[in-house]
């Protein structure tokens, strides 16, 4: 199934969150995603739980900053997020290695 809303996938992540994959894992994703679809969200996962806010964090381990399309490229698997990144269209501040495990803590 393809995605076509940034809003639905962001929704989706708390659902298809695999706190196997998590365990140990203590860290607050904020992602601001930009353009029409976009908006600020934050995941906090702690305890083998996973809590979604809208809005900013104060203090997140990590922030991915891109747009709406380029978010929907890399969850619909059409541009893995390291072209994002080295072609600039995503930005990263904190903690890499926590990023890196959005594709299996968050499997969409």
């Amino acid at each position: 199934m393809a995605y076509t809303s940034v809003k639905e996938t962001i929704e989706k992540m708390p659902v298809v969150f695999d706190a196997n994959a998590a365990k140990d894992l203590n860290a607050v994703f904020q992602f601001n995603l930009t353009g029409d679809d976009g908006g600020q969200w934050n995941l906090t996962v702690k305890d083998g739980t996973c809590d979604l806010q809208e809005g900013t964090h104060a203090a997140p381990t990590v922030t991915l900053t891109l747009a709406g399309t380029t978010w929907l490229s890399i969850v619909n698997k059409k541009m893995n997020a390291m072209q994002a990144s080295m072609s600039g269209r995503l930005k990263t501040v904190g903690s890499m290695l926590v990023a890196q495990k959005i594709p299996t803590v968050f499997p969409l």
